[in-house]
């Protein structure tokens, strides 16, 4: 009888461990399974020219040439990136439709009071892209040449610098309202819908500064065709070396702009985890990463529940600068 049930309990081991080793194999073999079928649309909800339509279209091209998919970036601009992300949080849970995740985001959680949709319930978080510095620029007639020069010229001209922004709500406009909030500078708010025609009232003078993304500007700044007073992070920038950041005037300023891509909530999660592989394969390529750096960003690869984390803390964090700087919709 003892034989018997030692033989039983035996048996029944090796069955559990056989079952293990299949769901390990099924797991293993869920992330790898999922194969696009036809064009993935990744929706960039701001407008051609800035910051978020060059990550859309870098990584769009790099999925494209690495795991042989054809990604297609939509540009549906409007309602400070709001429309873009109701298309994608309508749209079918299935791997096809996929968002530009951007600062604006995240800002507009409480930017927004009547927004149709919750953000961070609404669009299930698939991989971090890259975090990048916004630069604090003029236009080249402004007689200021470094930050402090330009806080004591707005100080002296009060409610005469026009600062540009990529729109309301976007980290453009925010990195200018907590450096308002900062510094006492009176600016007069001048949003336009994208980076591209803020740019170019920047070097025509039609407007004095504007704290854009890096990605956006980096061409223009090494053109000479504006002029930057400092980076928005807490370091200095290693692809602009020699400029200075906010904080070394104003100090515990700190402004960043952060990118990823998400999917409408609902998404099956072998899918999610078929494009946080392939993103986070995309960014550990030495030329992605030399690429990114050229843009002035530092990728931040991990896992969904990561890029989750980074959502969730942009959002509690602008969700402060927005109320006590009294930002609103203009």
């Amino acid at each position: 009888m003892n034989d018997i049930r030692r033989l039983s309990l035996s048996c029944a081991r090796t069955m559990a461990c056989m079952l293990g080793l299949a769901l390990a194999a099924w797991q293993a073999h869920a992330a790898d399974a999922w194969v696009p079928e036809r064009p993935i649309h990744l929706i960039s909800p701001s407008p051609p020219g800035g910051g978020t339509d060059a990550v859309s279209r870098l990584i769009a091209a790099k999925l494209g040439e690495q795991a042989k998919w054809q990604v297609v970036v939509d540009t549906k601009p409007g309602a400070g990136n709001n429309l873009g992300v109701e298309y994608v949080i309508n749209s079918p849970p299935d791997g096809y439709t996929m968002l530009l995740v951007n600062p604006a985001n995240g800002i507009n959680a409480t930017l927004y009071k009547d927004l149709k949709f919750n953000f961070i319930r609404d669009i299930a978080p698939v991989a971090g892209l890259v975090r990048t510095p916004n630069v604090m620029e003029v236009t080249p007639s402004l007689p200021a040449k470094t930050v402090k020069e330009f806080i004591d010229y707005c100080k002296a001209n009060p409610g005469k610098i026009n600062m540009a922004s990529s729109g309301s709500g976007t980290s453009v406009h925010l990195s200018g309202e907590l450096f308002k909030k900062m510094t006492g500078c009176d600016m007069v708010h001048v949003p336009y819908k994208g980076a591209g025609p803020a740019l170019t009232d920047l070097m025509g003078g039609q407007v004095h500064v504007i704290f854009d993304n890096l990605p956006s500007s980096a061409g223009h700044i090494k053109g000479g065709k504006i002029r930057a007073l400092a980076v928005t992070s807490e370091q200095r920038e290693p692809s602009l070396p020699d400029l200075p950041t906010v904080a070394e005037t104003v100090p515990g300023y700190e402004a960043t702009a952060w990118f990823g891509i998400g999917m409408p909530k609902g998404t099956p999660r072998d899918i999610i985890d078929k494009v946080n592989a392939e993103v986070n394969r995309a960014l550990a390529d030495p030329k992605m990463r030399e690429r990114l750096a050229e843009l002035g960003g530092k990728a931040i690869a991990g896992t969904p529940e990561d890029f989750g984390k980074v959502i969730a803390a942009e959002t509690a964090k602008w969700r402060e600068v927005v109320i006590s700087s009294g930002a609103k919709v203009e």
